[in-house]
């Protein structure tokens, strides 16, 4: 017991960065080994498929968890909405009126940082801080649903030559979220209500869910290395990317724990405001923005997870002087 407490104790500390290293080793070596490119488009689907299974495998073991009377509206939650709202309609109003370029594409990724939704993991991550699960779960629905109909009301505002309907947008948008939100949390649920030995021991299993996000986010950093190396952007391109995901990440991590009224609640607030699907915004930039703004999602999900790192690193070694 005590090697695999070593080992258990290693990989609480340096599993996400170690997670990081491996996706994007993973993807260099297809990117730079010629033999491996007919089995490109296989690879990509079992990056993107696998890492979509992984999240809906997180949410329902936190779902599992979590009653329908825990989900429970907070005053935190009202002002973190209105902060992603009013930020993205705010960059979303200076996009409008910058013309094409550069500045405009930097705007986008800005804006699509501030309205990207809460990542499946962030429960998980919460509850190793010793945050509270049930309000990040209430905030993960909430922010799901207000993005699904804000983002396709404002998308053709500042892509015009966008041919869907808001409609139509609603509806790509939901397929895209609401599936591995909804049906997870809708088995969670039929199993607590009709059978109890087996909620109980899926709870049990639950404890394991840290270790199930390491390949998730190893997938993801595989994803956010193809949109990086294809966007074809130059030097000083990247630079100013990676200064507004960097800032978009420290920011929302910070005003997120400004929102909270105590320790435990600054940290929920933190990571559910900080803490974004990094998959949905790179889809999003992709397909529906300039699509080099994908890059950015890439690059915040290297942020987001070092400064968990970080954290996680913190929580597990107090100094002695540390109030926590």
């Amino acid at each position: 017991m005590s090697g695999w407490n070593k080992i258990s104790g290693i990989l609480k500390d340096w599993m996400l960065p170690i997670a990081i290293v491996t996706g994007i080793g993973l993807y260099l070596l297809y990117y730079f080994c010629p033999a491996l490119h007919p089995a490109g488009r296989f690879f990509h689907v079992i990056a993107s498929d696998g890492q979509r299974l992984i999240v809906a495998t997180l949410l329902f073991f936190q779902f599992v968890k979590v009653s329908p009377k825990d989900l429970q509206f907070r005053r935190w939650h009202l002002l973190a909405l209105l902060f992603q709202t009013l930020m993205f309609l705010g960059f979303a109003g200076l996009v409008y009126l910058t013309p094409e370029g550069p500045g405009r594409i930097i705007l986008e990724c800005a804006m699509l940082c501030l309205i990207c939704p809460t990542a499946s993991a962030a429960g998980v991550i919460t509850e190793k801080l010793k945050g509270y699960l049930s309000e990040t779960m209430t905030y993960l629905v909430l922010i799901n649903t207000v993005a699904t109909f804000l983002i396709p009301s404002v998308i053709p505002m500042v892509r015009p030559s966008a041919t869907f309907s808001f409609w139509q947008y609603v509806l790509r948008i939901g397929e895209r979220v609401f599936p591995l939100l909804i049906l997870p949390c809708l088995l969670a649920w039929l199993i607590r209500y009709t059978a109890p030995r087996l909620q109980r021991f899926m709870v049990r299993l639950s404890r394991y869910t840290f270790y199930i996000w390491g390949p998730g986010l190893m997938l993801a950093m595989v994803l956010s290395s193809h949109a990086l190396l294809h966007s074809h952007l130059g030097i000083g391109s990247i630079l100013c990317i990676v200064l507004v995901s960097v800032a978009s990440c420290a920011l929302q991590f910070f005003i997120g724990r400004r929102f909270g009224k105590d320790r435990t609640e600054r940290i929920t607030a933190g990571q559910a405001l900080g803490q974004k699907n990094t998959g949905f915004l790179i889809w999003l930039g992709y397909n529906y923005m300039t699509p080099v703004t994908s890059v950015a999602g890439g690059l915040y999900a290297i942020w987001q997870n070092l400064f968990n790192s970080w954290e996680l690193y913190r929580e597990n070694h107090p100094g002695p002087t540390s109030s926590r």
